[in-house]
């Protein structure tokens, strides 16, 4: 390794010239003991990364890259190899530096590592790779109590364990409700599914007591590694990222949603040694569409420009407890060839665990735009992508929930309008309907109060005795809503709504609804 690029690196990181060099070797673990023994070779041109520089190893698998006193050094696996899991699946792919450990925070952090050692190996183990593949997606855990995180095991976690045919999971943040003691009881959950995990950083598995944004993940590291990384798995390259900036520095309170320059100055390193005709995939957990001053622009700006030359980008999020469908244009300082899709996920905990009790003891949580809870498959195809969102408890043909009056007059007819909540649905997608047999209409897209969840609010509201559960949140206007009218002159006795709707991926979905004509 050139002592010219080793010093080049040094100054663009901002490291010291004095600063320590981290050195070892990426190796195919033949025998998967972890270790690198005298016959197992060094992989060549493997990335490693110190949090910020990317470097990749020499023809023998040997790598150099320099260290402070708070660095993760981590492989970014390539395709086509995988590095092990730990006893709860989690893969350990990195190597925590922090010689002092962390400061003193409420949940302590990292302990502290002492002095680097001669040699930070990484193993890899030659695995096949599908350029075809599934990964497992949950948004927003956040159990704010043990309760609570039963409830996330035994409504969702239950539900996937022992999955087969899925390459790995990921949980896009909030793992927990501030509560960090909490992330231990998580892990041991999301352990049963039986699947490599891998995890994001929300803004409740933050220490808030943190001085600095650099320390607030100090925990969340201690728990799960470092906060910003990489790896790739057939075609598809997934960055994960920390986008929560704490405090926040307008009024050193509360957060807010951006990068810190290193952070950028990473993902602008790792795709330096990414393809252009490779998937890349940004998952993080604050969508970077948010209303008000809620995401710092010129961080979002800078995003975007370095991921313009890459024409198949996809990026994911969840935080808010909706699900939507996002796109960015030049409107948004957007400069790639197409519009930048990011997909808001639906959570796991749906609406905070909110609502009545079901059949299973645990709180239906439906979310304030009418989403079910659930979780989202990520199907790659080479270097496109395709989702899938899966309501807990219900058929994968459940899409859409369709709200109409369980009876109108004959004579009359009825000004109450048929409802259909499309819950991976965006306003272009093509919705329509049509009563018995009658020819397909389309419905008209609106922007409103989802009714179904509306009805469900007002149970609690007019009930005479207190329900099981917690009344759930206020409605808001959801993004996936079409309305459309009923024709006249119905004939009495029962008749039949059905709504087709087509999603951005071509998917087509048919619900059905059952009503009937009564004469007055």
């Amino acid at each position: 390794m050139k002592n010219t690029l080793l010093c080049i690196g040094l100054i663009l990181s901002g490291f010291s010239i004095h600063a320590q060099s981290a050195k070892g070797y990426v190796f195919n673990d033949t025998n998967g003991n972890g270790k690198k023994d005298t016959s197992e070779k060094g992989i060549e041109n493997v990335c490693v990364c110190n949090g910020v520089l990317v470097t990749k190893t020499d023809k023998n698998g040997l790598y150099q890259l320099p260290v402070g006193k708070d660095n993760i050094i981590f492989v970014i696996k390539p395709g086509g190899y995988k590095v092990k899991s730990d006893e709860n699946n989690l893969p350990k792919y990195y190597y925590i530096h922090k010689p002092e450990g962390s400061p003193a925070l409420k949940y302590k952090g990292v302990a502290p590592t002492g002095p680097l050692p001669a040699s930070i190996d990484f193993a890899l183990e030659s695995q096949p790779e599908e350029d075809n593949f599934t990964a497992l997606i949950f948004g927003d855990p956040q159990p704010y109590t043990e309760t609570e995180v039963q409830h996330f095991a035994k409504g969702v976690v239950s539900e996937v364990e022992g999955i087969r045919q899925i390459a790995f999971g990921l949980s896009l943040g909030d793992l927990v409700g501030d509560n960090l003691d909490l992330h231990l009881p998580y892990i041991q959950s999301v352990k049963k599914i039986g699947l490599p995990w891998y995890n994001l950083m929300g803004n409740h598995d933050m220490d808030y007591d943190a001085k600095s944004d650099s320390l607030s993940d100090d925990t969340y590291e201690a728990h799960f590694g470092p906060a910003n990384y990489a790896f790739n798995y057939g075609k598809a390259h997934f960055i994960i990222l920390d986008d929560i900036v704490y405090p926040d520095p307008r009024d050193q309170k509360g957060y807010w949603g951006g990068f810190r320059k290193d952070q950028l100055d990473f993902v602008e390193n790792d795709l330096k040694h990414v393809s252009k005709d490779q998937l890349v995939i940004l998952a993080y957990h604050i969508p970077l569409e948010t209303e008000g001053e809620s995401y710092r622009l010129e961080d979002r700006k800078r995003l975007f420009d370095i991921l313009k030359d890459f024409p198949n980008v996809f990026t994911i999020s969840a935080h808010t407890h909706l699900q939507r469908q996002n796109f960015f244009t030049a409107e948004h300082g957007w400069a790639g060839a197409k519009p930048l899709h990011e997909y808001n996920a639906g959570t796991t905990s749906g609406d905070w665990y909110s609502g009545e009790l079901n059949e299973m003891g645990v709180p239906v949580s439906t979310m304030r735009d009418g989403t079910p809870k659930g979780y989202a498959f990520l199907k790659i195809k080479g270097n496109q992508y395709s989702i899938d969102y899966k309501v807990v408890g219900k058929p994968a043909d459940y899409q859409m929930e369709i709200f109409a009056p369980k009876v109108i007059p004959s004579q009359r007819g009825t000004s109450a309008g048929i409802f259909a909540n499309f819950f991976m649905g965006h306003k272009s997608n093509v919705v329509e309907y049509r009563i018995d047999e009658t020819p397909w209409k389309p419905m008209a897209f609106v922007e409103d109060e989802d009714p179904t969840y509306l009805n469900s609010l007002f149970k609690w509201d007019t009930s005479d005795k207190l329900l099981s559960g917690r009344r759930p949140s206020n409605a808001v206007k959801s993004t996936h809503l079409w309305r459309g009218s009923f024709v006249p002159n119905l004939t009495e006795g029962e008749h039949f709504i059905e709504v087709k709707a087509t999603d951005m991926f071509g998917k087509t979905t048919v619900q059905k609804k059952a009503f009937l004509v009564e004469k007055q």
